[in-house]
């Protein structure tokens, strides 16, 4: 959850490692701080809150140098403070550590190192980690040794990375056990270079060429290039990606924030997904990277979709979208809850990963479990290289670009197409004849979901008159249940304002208590199959005085009398609908959001990928 950037070069490394520390600050935003090694010595600056005091502080001082490390911290192990602020350094001032992760043996390891006299000045598990580093220097062998030996006594998931001034040339050593951490290849030809990053956005603008590191490696940067040891200590070649993100795309781009470029990047994201994927000639969906063979994916007998958060969302409306096309039965699970049960597993479960970044822990673990046990592997993944994609046997990729806001829009909406897609893809492999019905609304999805952003100055009026209520409820039926779920999360990630989402059938089981003329209702009314019934619910609202927005793709005429506010939108075909349904929950929650001057690209207590458990 933390942000970890790096570098070793010829630049002056100070204003590298805070641009790349802006691009990481949607991965926490406690604290921040930088070291550069200059002269034979560690200089720290840190600082509480945003990065914006890390850059006051650093306005007035004289630091300079060539390499060094920035992090920006989520906090976990103490509270959000400037002396629990990253780098960390050991207490004979000669080692400085970032760190990304939990130590889970920490206790005993500090407990120990305090017997050997080492001090602590923090209430992190990182500081643990930087004066157990600095103890193994006194052997003489270096900073890789010293961090090696460090590693095989660490328990947890943890990514850090530090530098010495016992170094006799410029170095960086960097270990990964869990999140994410990648290093960036220089690409001058006169002078050398290496970059070091959680994320590839925070690398961009320097370089296109990335390595992801494996758990259990560890690396050393020079400027010469680099060397990469995996879990036994020996030295590995690992494969270097070539990323075709757009630099522009990481930049607001003229929007006030990022969430809103997000949500208006959906169409594009939508089209580059699906771009290459389906022949509407022939009527084909062709899945490149989805290497499970014909065979295998015939003798699928279970489905198990996993994920965390918005992707559970996404997971759920998969599960409809499998079950009607392929016939086969689909289990949703939370990663998180699926690692500490006891799941029925062999080798006819395909079990599905769905992961923005490819690097969500509780997802990672539950994948894990599931091909130990014997199933298939495979993930829905927006990060090219990812732990997810390394570990998958089939990897269907969604064409998102970065996104940098800390809630999911166009992540989520890319996420739904490939499912769709995946869905067709498996009636194909399985032999089941395919209505042609089934692709002719992908060819229009990215153009309606243009047209539903056009909606956006009518969600902006609703948003200044509900923005004063303390509670939302959201409804939905069949496949617009998820979007319900999906819609409320939003809302209270964005807003603070509590919201549930609930299958409008069982608003009579209970929420239909806490309606009244002050809880707005959120009903999507859309679809030839269920539309009636979620009429006849919000109707049942309106009984009990309360306002109700209705999101549908009907004639508003037929909604008289049972909806305050209506938001039309263009229909896609049943499937699909999910699709278009959530962009104006997504611009309701950010206008709500704007106009309650919360904090929309960084909500408080969140952060991006949860790469930790």
């Amino acid at each position: 959850m933390c942000g970890i950037v790096g570098y070793v070069g010829h630049r002056d490394v100070v204003p590298l490692l805070v641009d790349g520390l802006k691009k990481l600050e949607y991965r926490g935003y406690d604290s921040a701080g930088i070291v550069v090694v200059e002269d034979g010595k560690l200089s720290t600056i840190k600082a509480e809150g945003k990065l914006d005091r890390l850059r006051d502080k650093l306005d007035g001082s004289q630091i300079h140098g060539v390499y060094g490390l920035g992090h920006t911290r989520w906090a976990t192990h103490g509270p959000p403070s400037e002396r629990n602020a990253h780098p960390m350094v050991d207490s004979r001032q000669r080692l400085a550590l970032i760190h990304n992760g939990i130590i889970e043996n920490f206790l005993p390891l500090k407990q120990r190192l305090q017997a050997e006299g080492w001090s602590f000045s923090s209430d992190t598990d990182t500081e643990v980690i930087a004066n157990l580093v600095s103890s193994y220097l006194d052997d003489g062998n270096g900073l890789q040794a010293a961090t090696q030996r460090a590693v095989s006594e660490l328990r947890g998931m943890y990514a850090f990375a530090c530098v010495t001034t016992e170094s006799e040339r410029q170095e960086v050593m960097v270990a990964r056990q869990g999140p994410p951490l990648l290093l960036g290849i220089g690409v001058g030809t006169e002078d050398q270079e290496m970059f070091l990053a959680s994320d590839p956005a925070a690398l961009l603008r320097y370089t296109r060429n990335v390595v992801f590191l494996e758990n259990g490696d560890t690396a050393r940067l020079r400027v010469d290039g680099y060397t990469v040891w995996d879990a036994s200590g020996n030295e590995v070649e690992r494969k270097v990606h070539r990323l075709d993100w757009d630099v522009l795309q990481i930049e607001k781009g003229g929007y006030k924030h990022f969430m809103s470029k997000e949500i208006h990047e959906q169409p594009q994201a939508l089209q580059d997904t699906l771009s290459g994927r389906v022949d509407f000639e022939s009527g084909r969906v062709h899945l490149d990277g989805f290497e499970l063979d014909q065979a295998t994916l015939r003798a699928i007998r279970h489905i198990h979709l996993l994920a965390c958060g918005t992707s559970w969302h996404a997971a759920h409306v998969g599960k409809f979208l499998i079950e009607e096309l392929v016939r086969v039965p689909v289990q949703v699970d939370y990663g998180s809850e699926y690692r500490y049960r006891d799941p029925i597993v062999d080798e006819h479960t395909l079990a599905i990963g769905i992961t923005q970044s490819g690097e969500t822990a509780d997802t990672l673990a539950s994948m894990e479990i599931a091909r130990e046990r014997g199933g298939r592997l495979a993930t829905i993944c927006n990060v090219v290289g990812s732990q997810a994609t390394r570990i998958s046997e089939g990897v269907l990729y969604t064409h998102a670009g970065p996104e940098i806001g800390v809630a999911s829009t166009k992540a989520f909406t890319t996420q739904l197409e490939a499912l769709y897609l995946l869905a067709i893809f498996l009636r194909q492999a399985r032999g089941r004849e395919l209505d042609r019905s089934l692709l002719d609304g992908l060819a229009h999805l990215p153009q309606a979901v243009v047209e539903t952003l056009e909606l956006e100055g009518q969600i902006e009026e609703m948003a200044r008159r509900y923005h004063r209520a303390q509670d939302f409820l959201y409804l939905g039926r069949g496949l617009n249940y998820p979007i319900a779920l999906e819609g409320a999360l939003k809302l209270k990630e964005i807003s603070y304002i509590h919201a549930e989402g609930y299958p409008a059938g069982e608003m009579k089981h209970g929420p239909i208590a806490l309606i009244d003329e002050d809880l707005p209702t959120v009903a999507l009314a859309t679809g030839d199959r269920v539309s009636e019934k979620v009429v006849s619910n919000m109707l049942q609202v309106k009984a009990r005085d309360g306002k109700v927005i209705a999101v549908t793709d009907r004639d508003p005429d037929e909604l008289e009398g049972s909806a305050d506010d209506i938001l039309r939108v263009p229909s896609v075909g049943r499937l699909l609908q999910p699709i278009v349904n959530v962009v104006p929950l997504q611009l309701l929650a950010y206008h709500v959001g704007v106009r309650l001057g919360c904090d929309v690209d960084q909500p408080r207590n969140l952060a991006k990928s949860v790469t930790v458990e």
